[in-house]
């Protein structure tokens, strides 16, 4: 738990030790930690909703905020992981563009578009009566790395967090995360609760979806595709709970 707490936020944890073992126990619990992060934002919105705060604003506040939380980590995730999507070449070519660590146009616009949404989709739930989607949508974005790592999944280096951790995630306490999130959501979202029922399936989805590109474009994971697994399952479960 606290490599978990080590990896996902700025916490001073102290000094831990990184192994495979570690790490494939880290993923495990990861949700946990995005269980603590959705506490926070929560919070965030609901004193900004009792200050009059327009909903918008608040939602910027709070992207703010989670990206200081976790030092922005899984945002140059996801824009690195675009660049090297939307790259021309050879893998090879595509983990050179990622790893470069640079923002080009593809990471800009994903960045732009990600952060818009999930700003905008705070402000909507942290006003009214679906603000407990907030924690479960931020439980599903580190869920997701149990997603990233089912067996069979390969790392696209023989180095970095992909291989420390790729194929590390036993099938059936992945699935036991993701069932609980599908209730957890229901149970936010009342009394419109298939919008949370509905919404972590589809994200979980989303995120498989993401994983079977990376192994057709990169020959596997890396700790950017990671990443952005987490922004795109913790984008999709809050669009989805804001539709009615």
């Amino acid at each position: 738990m606290r490599l978990a707490l080590s990896w996902l936020t700025v916490l001073p944890v102290g000094p831990v030790q990184v192994d495979a073992a570690a790490g494939r126990r880290a993923i495990m619990l990861a949700p946990l930690v995005g269980l603590l992060l959705g506490a926070a934002a929560a919070l965030a919105l609901f004193v900004a909703d009792q200050a009059g705060m327009p909903g918008l604003v608040a939602g910027l506040l709070t992207v703010g905020m989670l990206a200081g939380l976790t030092r922005g980590m899984h945002l140059d995730g996801l824009a690195d992981t675009a660049d090297g999507f939307g790259c021309y070449g050879p893998p090879e070519r595509a983990l050179a563009v990622m790893r470069d660590g640079g923002a080009g146009p593809f990471a800009v616009v994903t960045l732009i578009v990600v952060l818009g949404t999930q700003a905008s989709a705070f402000g909507a739930l942290g006003g009214g009566e679906r603000w407990a989607a907030v924690p479960v949508a931020l439980v599903a974005g580190r869920a997701a790395f149990g997603l990233c790592c089912l067996p069979g999944t390969p790392a696209a280096r023989p180095d970095g967090l992909g291989a420390l951790v790729a194929g590390s995630q036993p099938a059936g306490v992945v699935a036991g995360w993701w069932a609980l999130l599908a209730v957890a959501g229901g149970v936010a979202t009342l009394p419109h609760w298939w919008l949370g029922l509905f919404g972590v399936p589809v994200a979980a989805g989303a995120v498989l979806l993401l994983v079977w590109h990376a192994r057709r474009r990169l020959g596997g994971i890396t700790g950017d595709v990671l990443g952005a697994a987490c922004e795109t399952a913790v984008t999709t479960v809050l669009v989805v709970c804001t539709l009615a």
